[in-house]
């Protein structure tokens, strides 16, 4: 035995030597005095040959480790050099540079570090000894107890000596770990399936080289690989792609036309014809209330116009474009705008059915014939027939010496009768012309007042009025001679009229000479000079002037009239000044 151990063997190091404390991977060193392997105090270093307590030199490696920091252990790895030649771990006091060995003798050199890893201090084995495993004598319970990795707050267990100077990009991280610095994948599926950017660095679950030289991804190892449907993702990719093309082209397209529509129709000149048209006619019917687009669109489908904004538009910029009237045009195909408004201005164009004031219903009924190319009778048989469906007022009445019940219905007006069309519906509007016009007058209140049985009979004073005055003011002095002559206490003539226009309408004439015995002879209930009081119904159809004048008559004392060259109206209030008159009229027919 020698002075510092008790069998043969190397002399410990040197505390000044600048490799003392360098015992490879290890826990911390023993303070001086003390040795590595527990409280005692031993001025004598232990026999590096001696065998020793695997358990003992295990549990005291664990404490050295959990006293010492983290940071301490990994600088004095750093700080370790490599050996070329394989060695033992020895244990070595805390103290002092290494000492000559007294009898000569070298400390055996290390061993080589073989790719093994080796976490902590190993025991020490008698020299030429295979080294013991220290975990596997230790107890099951005591490892589980004491695993300094085991638990969440230990340090992460230390990686191999041939992996820890690598640079810390290089390293391999454990698949499941998951870093927060790093990008996250995409998993939207227009960004996912794409190749990856060249360059880019391998992400979690990439392709890594295995062991043997070859490249497999990490998820094989432990699950399906994310590009096993690489083919799948780029199909989807290709038709998002396209779709969103398709969506954003047709989204340019629509916004254009939208547009240049917008654009067209506000700033744009609309479609229209040039000139005048081709000679080429057509009638063109207009009905009542109809304005701007409402009549454009009726000559755009008759081919009169190209498009209905260039009619309106020529309506606007003219200053009488706004008068156009109901009724029937004659107008020329293909026209422009502009011309078809002027040619509608001009009443030669109109080709409307007029119905002037006072005429009778034979002569309307021949002319709707004439009109419609039918033949003769045929209206005054439909209005004899259907009068009743032609919407008639009910105050209308139905006395049986009534000549025609549609007589004073047929309001005079413009009317459309255009070729084609039934004679039915002429005789129907304008019967509701009639109902129209003689609701906004107040006829029943001027029934009762005048002693009239309701307002048929006054628009039978009306139609009189209208057939024997010339004018407004003939119109007024009219009705109050028929008002007077009505009068039960007219002795002068008894209550009779006699007027020549009622005479002259059941004999369907209009004479100034009547012949007086035959005048005063003829029984017809429309015989005025024959029977006392209105005759049954009126005898033509009377105007607005003629009906506001019987609704207000004069209040002059009226009573008699006549006109001597037919132009103008003499009214007189006695028997003496129309006798006067009278002769002088007859004086200049002739009849003595």
């Amino acid at each position: 035995m020698t002075e510092y151990g008790r069998g043969p063997g190397s002399e410990p190091w040197h505390p000044e030597d600048p490799l003392y404390g360098d015992q490879g991977w290890g826990g911390p060193q023993a303070a001086h005095g003390q040795s590595q392997y527990g409280d005692q105090q031993q001025s004598y270093p232990q026999d590096p040959y001696a065998q020793q307590d695997p358990y003992t030199q295990q549990h005291q490696g664990h404490q050295q480790y959990q006293q010492q920091p983290y940071d301490q252990q990994h600088q004095q790895y750093e700080q370790q050099p490599q050996h070329q030649q394989p060695q033992h771990h020895q244990q070595q006091p805390q103290y002092g540079t290494p000492q000559q060995d007294p009898y000569g003798q070298q400390p055996p050199a290390q061993p080589q570090y073989d790719g093994g890893w080796d976490p902590g201090q190993q025991a020490a084995v008698p020299y030429g000894a295979e080294p013991q495993d220290p975990y596997a004598q230790q107890p099951a319970a005591y490892a589980e107890a004491h695993d300094p990795y085991g638990t969440p707050e230990a340090y992460p267990p230390p990686q191999p000596p041939g992996r820890r100077d690598a640079a810390p990009e290089q390293q391999q991280k454990p698949s499941t770990d998951w870093d927060p610095d790093e990008p996250q994948e995409e998993t939207h599926p227009f960004f996912t399936g794409a190749d990856e950017p060249a360059g880019r660095e391998p992400r979690d679950g990439d392709d890594e080289p295995d062991d043997d030289g070859s490249r497999s991804s990490r998820r094989d190892r432990g699950g399906s690989d994310r590009r096993g449907g690489k083919g799948k993702k780029k199909s989807r990719n290709g038709c998002a792609c396209l779709v969103v093309s398709l969506v954003l082209v047709g989204g340019a397209v629509g916004v254009t036309y939208v547009g240049y529509n917008y654009w067209q129709k506000e700033f744009g000149a609309p479609a229209d014809f040039a000139g005048s048209g081709t000679g080429e006619q057509v009638e063109v019917e207009i009905p009542e209330g109809s304005f701007g687009y409402d009549i454009a669109n009726i000559l755009r489908k008759k081919g009169v116009i190209k498009s209905s904004d260039a009619f309106v538009t020529a309506q606007n910029r003219n200053p009488k474009g706004k008068t156009i009237q109901a009724g029937v045009y004659l107008l020329n195909k293909q026209m422009s705008g502009a011309s078809a408004l002027e040619l509608m201005l001009d009443p030669k164009s109109q080709n409307a059915f007029v119905i002037p004031e006072g005429t009778r219903n034979v002569a309307i009924y021949a002319e709707i014939d004439e009109r419609l190319d039918l033949k003769k009778g045929t209206t005054a048989k439909i209005a004899k027939t259907k009068a009743e469906s032609l919407g008639l007022p009910d105050w209308a009445d139905d006395d049986p010496d009534l000549k025609d019940p549609l007589e004073g219905f047929l309001y005079p007006a413009a009317y459309p009768v255009a070729k084609g069309s039934k004679p039915e519906d002429a005789l129907k509007r304008m019967v509701t012309r009639a109902n129209k016009e003689y609701d906004k007058l107040d006829l029943a209140a001027t029934a009762k007042k005048y002693n009239l049985d309701g307002p048929w009979q006054v628009l039978t004073v009306a139609s009189l009025v209208q057939a024997e005055g010339l004018t407004h003011d003939d119109f007024r002095k009219m009705a109050e001679v028929v008002y007077n002559r009505l009068e039960p206490d007219n002795t002068i003539t008894n209550r009779k009229l006699e007027f020549d226009s009622a005479f002259n309408y059941l004999n369907n004439q209009s004479k100034i000479k009547i012949n007086l015995r035959e005048i005063r002879t003829n029984p017809d209930p429309y015989n005025t000079y024959y029977h006392a009081g209105l005759p049954p119904g009126p005898i033509g159809n009377p105007g607005v002037d003629a009906l506001k004048a019987s609704l207000n008559p004069t209040s002059n004392g009226w009573m008699f009239f006549i006109s001597l060259d037919g132009k103008k109206t003499d009214f007189t209030k006695t028997v003496d000044e129309h006798e006067r008159l009278n002769d002088k009229f007859k004086e200049q027919q002739g009849l003595g």
